[in-house]
This record gives structure tokens, sequence and C-alpha cells, in this order.
């Protein structure tokens, strides 16, 4: 899936020097390498922003994106320093400001060619001068619940001139409405200033939609400054390119009217870009057949040095999962371990009933051994995957209420099959039809084959999702890369099947807080699983410990 990056910063540092006036910033987008031997790869730079601090960069950058697969760019600002006739430096900006980051999807819909000339614009130069005149375009997007202009396109400035005729131009309808013809826009003209603080001279709204209209009909668009005319643009070329359209000769030349264009089907990216929050949960199978976590090889062991395939698979996955997560609290569960001699299938890991963060979730996980478990069995699933649905409907209801969406994912870690597939697949059908996927990792070297069923169970049956995902941890072992892509893959489509099947559409796109960036001194990251059989044993793990496995609250 292709994404739209682009920026804008407030506040940043002056390093143009004494007496030198201040920055002309400009921005490096770097796509990072996230995977041995794979190089980094400059996505372009941004055009220089003279003498400004708050620079608002008409540049967007695009990029390939898969969940699964993280994704990491850094952003580099410099300072325009000129030398020569025709060379230009960069100096490197210092620690102070903030970047903003807007990322959206690409729509890949065709490309706007255009052409404007302004007629008897208002000098706002003063007596002695004239305007040197250039325009810009910005498209109306939501902002952290609000609405807000981002500057998609700048113009060249023409000097002294008040009937200016700019160069033409050629944009992608993705970056400048979103594919959207009706998008609102907003074009403003400014008098070009060294100083970078730019007199406005007039502006008005429009859109792809308006801007042909106008250039078909001849017709000029008014300039309004403070609510007073001054001037007008004339729209000498405005068409779309790539893109089907129904001209008004071929509607004369049919009978009916023609069917409508069916409405692009919404996309993950929409529903997260729209605020949907995704809420994770993780299930840990105590089992006795994991092998005495006190002796090495045992798949419960805990090695300062190195991470069992538990830590393995949690760390890949969770840290993936937390990127679409915004409070980072994370219920830790686990199963098929005796308290009190009850074998429970559903009690909570840690001392508290959520973890915060990737480094809770493990603490959560290493405190289970010290809180007087006894490693039994069976393997069952059902009560966690139940709870888990349940918590994932009271979000969604509780978010619906607000205006918002949210979603659930549980991951589940075991190193053996379901003791009851039956049961389990009962449980997968009973529990469909809530915001929910499953994601099952099969750790160690245990026969998973009886697993797949659980994988296809109900797919496409009766029009019901395929909520669950299987993967044994040792396919991916090399990478965790490859786990997070190959056991991530599915969810995307969950998400948008769930919506659709509700048919709930995705909310207007927002920029989160959570996407500002303070400039530091270095690089700035963004980041967009058979039967157990007589052979299992119970495993006593301590003989005392704290107790917290009642402190789980599953509602």
């Amino acid at each position: 899936m292709k994404l739209e990056v682009s920026i804008h910063a407030s506040k940043l540092k002056n390093v143009a020097g004494a007496f030198k006036g201040t920055s002309d910033p400009f921005a490096v987008v770097t796509k990072l390498s996230t995977t041995p031997g794979e190089k980094p790869v400059v996505l372009g730079k941004t055009e220089v922003i003279n003498d400004s601090l708050s620079p608002d960069w008409v540049k967007v950058f695009t990029l390939e994106y898969s969940m699964g697969t993280p994704c990491k760019i850094a952003i580099n600002l410099f300072d325009e320093v000129q030398e020569g006739k025709n060379l230009s430096m960069g100096q490197k900006l210092k620690k102070g400001g903030t970047i903003y980051v807007a990322i959206r999807k690409s729509q890949s819909s065709g490309t706007f060619r255009f052409k404007f000339k302004g007629t008897k614009l208002k000098n706002v130069e003063g007596f002695f001068g004239t305007s040197d005149p250039f325009f810009e375009i910005a498209r109306k997007v939501e902002s952290s619940g609000s609405q807000r202009w981002d500057n998609v396109f700048r113009s060249e400035d023409i000097r002294n001139n008040l009937n200016p005729e700019w160069k033409e131009a050629t944009m992608d309808l993705s970056a400048l409405c979103g594919g959207d013809l009706d998008l609102p826009l907003e074009i403003s003209v400014f008098d070009h200033e060294k100083s970078g603080k730019h007199d406005p001279m007039g502006r008005f709204e429009t859109s792809v939609n308006g801007l042909i209209n106008a250039s078909k009909s001849n017709s000029s668009l008014t300039l309004t400054n403070k609510h007073k005319h001054s001037g007008t643009i004339e729209i000498l070329t405005a068409d779309v390119s790539g893109i089907q359209q129904i001209t008004q000769g071929m509607q004369q030349m049919t009978f009916s009217p023609p069917p409508p264009t069916p409405a692009s089907r919404a996309t993950f990216v929409d529903y997260v870009s729209g605020g949907c929050e995704l809420n994770v949960v993780v299930a840990i199978d105590f089992t006795g057949s994991n092998g005495d976590p006190r002796k090495p090889g045992a798949l419960h062991h805990i090695d300062a040095n190195s991470r069992n395939q538990y830590e393995q698979a949690m760390a890949a996955l969770v840290s993936i999962l937390l990127k679409y997560d915004s409070d980072q609290m994370i219920p830790v569960v686990g199963f098929g371990a005796k308290y009190g001699g009850v074998v429970r299938h559903c009690f909570q890991c840690g001392p508290t009933p959520e973890a915060h963060g990737l480094n809770g979730v493990m603490e959560g996980y290493n405190a289970v051994f010290r809180s007087g478990l006894i490693m039994s069995g069976p393997t069952v699933f059902t009560e966690v995957m139940e709870m888990a649905a349940s918590r994932a409907q009271s979000a969604q209801q509780a978010a619906a209420a607000k205006g918002k969406q949210a979603y659930m994912v549980l991951l589940i870690l075991t190193d053996g099959a379901v003791s009851d597939v039956n049961a389990t697949a009962a449980c997968l059908s009973r529990i469909n039809d809530n915001p929910l996927s499953i994601v099952i990792v099969g750790v160690g070297n245990a026969d998973f084959g009886a697993m797949q069923f659980l994988d296809d169970v109900n797919a496409g049956a009766n029009g019901r999702r395929d909520i669950a995902q299987f993967v044994a941890f040792n396919q991916h072992a090399h990478s965790s890369h490859s786990l997070t892509n190959a056991t991530l893959a599915e969810i995307p489509q969950q998400l948008q099947g769930y919506f659709q099947s509700k048919g709930i559409a995705p909310l207007p796109p927002v920029m989160r807080q959570d996407e500002e960036i303070v400039v530091g001194e270095a690089e700035d990251e963004i980041d967009l699983s058979l039967d157990i059989g007589a052979g299992e044993e119970e495993i006593v793990i301590t003989s005392g410990g704290d107790d917290f496995v009642n402190g789980f609250n599953a509602s």
C-alpha cells in the first residue's frame, strides 16, 4: 500500500548566525533500513523556505507500507547556505522546535494540470514598489478533531507584476485532494518578501471541479483580502487525466443515465487514519509441556543474556501492534497453570490488570514464575478468546458512544495444539461477530498440524470472517520482520471486513498528537499458533511468592 507523507515545522532554532538574518530551512526524508543488508533510501528533500523558523513545506513524499513490516523514516532539517554562485549546502539545525507529520493513503487517482493568471491584483508593496505575487494551494484536512488548511502547492513568484501569468503545473490528484474532486481547496496569493514574511494579497475557496468549470466557462474567480475585492484569477488551464470521466456529450448519447461510479473500498489505513484504536491482549501458555523453566533449553527458561522464543515473539509482535495503541496499556494473561490446586485458563500475569508498553508485558511475563504457579494442562484457548471478545465488544461500544472506533487483537503464544479442537472451533464461531482478530503463534518443535484447522475455520462460510491466523515461530525464527509480516498480514483485511459488515465507514483523518516530533541532536525516527497426551507433567515452580492471579478482571 502506498502512503503519502507531508511535514511542517514550528519554532525551529535559528542557525543563520549573528547579523545574517533567519535560517532558510529544508528537510531531507530518508527511509531507514530495517533488515540486515538493506540500504537506507532517500525519499527526497523539500523545497527551501527562506527566512522562516516555522516552515510549511508543500513537498509530498510517497512510500510503500504493509502491516507487520517495520517502516522507519528519518527527518533531517538543514539551513541552506549559499557558497559561490550555484553551490548550496546544508547546515544541520540545532536541537529545538517541533516537526509535524501527516500520513495518509495515496489514492493513485490521476493528475491535475493547471495554469493561472492574475488580473488587476491589489498592490500591497506600498507607494514606491510593485508586488511580486505567487500563489499557494491548500487542501482542507482534519487535524486533532478540527479542520486546517494543509499547503500542497506553491508557485514561483513573478517580480513587479500585478497581472502575473504563472507557469503551467501538474500535480497528483491524490496529493492535491485525495482523489476527491469536490474537496475544498484554498487558493491564496501573496506578495513575496525576502524576509519570508509574505504579505497576503487575497484568497478564495474552490475545488478541482470548481477550477475545471471556471476554465470551461472562461470565467474568473474573485480574490478577497479582508473582505475587500483584490483582483481576479483567470483559470487558463484546468483538466484531469488518468481517471475515467463522462463528458456531457457522452451522456447525451445514452438513453439512460450512466451508472454511478462505485465508491472506493475503505482500507485499513482509512480506519487507522480516522483514529480507530487498536487494542491488544497477550495470552501465554503455561502448560507443563513447555518444560521446567529453571532448566536451560526449556521454552520458558529465562536467560539474562538471550531471549527465549516466547520473549522473542512478544518483542517482535507487541512492538508493532503498540504503534496503533495510543494508551500502550495491554492486559497480559496466562492459561494452563494451577493456582491453589485449580487449573486456570485465564489468569492475570503481573501485579496489575494491564501492563504498560513492551517492557511492562515482559515484566508481567517474568513475574508469573515468582507467583507460586504449577505448570499443568490441558491447553485451552476458549476462556481467553471469550474474554478478549467481551473486552473488544465493550471497547467498541464505548468508543462508538464517543464518536470513535476500536478494534482488538488477541495474541496467543503456545507450545502445542489445543486439547479440544471442536470446542475451540465452536468458540471461534460464537465470537466471530466481534471486533476482534486472533493471532496464534506456535513456539517450540511440536507438531502444529492440527492448529492449521483453526486458521481456516469458518472462513467464508455464510459470509463469516476468518478471524484467526496461525504461524509457527520456527519457520520465521531467522527474522523478526518475517515473523511479524506473516503473523499480522491478515489483520488489516479482518479489521476493515468487520467495520464494513456493520456498515461503519472510516472517520475523517485526524492528525494525532503523537505525530509531533521534538527536534533533537540525533536523527528523529518515526515510526509510521493435538492433544497433550499423558506425557505432559505438572511442574511446581515455586512454593510461595505473590499470588496476583485473582486480580484479573475479564470484563
